[in-house]
């Protein structure tokens, strides 16, 4: 059974930063892309940023600059740095991990606000 558990959501004010954190367990070995999706209030769920492979990370467009994605393959996580969060950043973040079938977490809330 995977289970994909996200730590570290909270308020910021606008322009702090923020560190989320992610953990799998029960995936198998062998080659698989793991990243960050959200989804805000009334809005479809978009692409923060997934590692493919060493060499590529996708990111989204409205935070490419901002967030930056890393991945410790050896201990099965994942971390999403957000650095200039802005209000519109506010969203629940979910981690993502896909190889043959795709599995997400729970979400943890980001509050950006003064």
């Amino acid at each position: 059974q995977v289970q994909l558990v996200e730590s570290g959501g909270g308020v910021v004010q606008p322009g702090g930063s923020l560190t989320l954190s992610c953990a799998a367990t029960g995936i198998s070995r062998g080659p698989y892309s793991m990243g960050w999706y959200r989804q805000a209030p009334g809005k479809r769920r978009e692409l923060v940023g997934v590692v493919v492979s060493d060499a590529l990370t996708n990111y989204g467009d409205s935070v490419k600059g901002r967030f930056t994605v890393s991945r410790d393959k050896a201990r099965n996580t994942v971390t999403l740095q957000m650095n200039g969060l802005r209000p519109e950043d506010t969203a629940v973040y979910y981690c993502y991990a896909v190889r043959t079938s795709e599995y997400w977490g729970q979400g943890t809330q980001v509050t950006v606000s003064s």
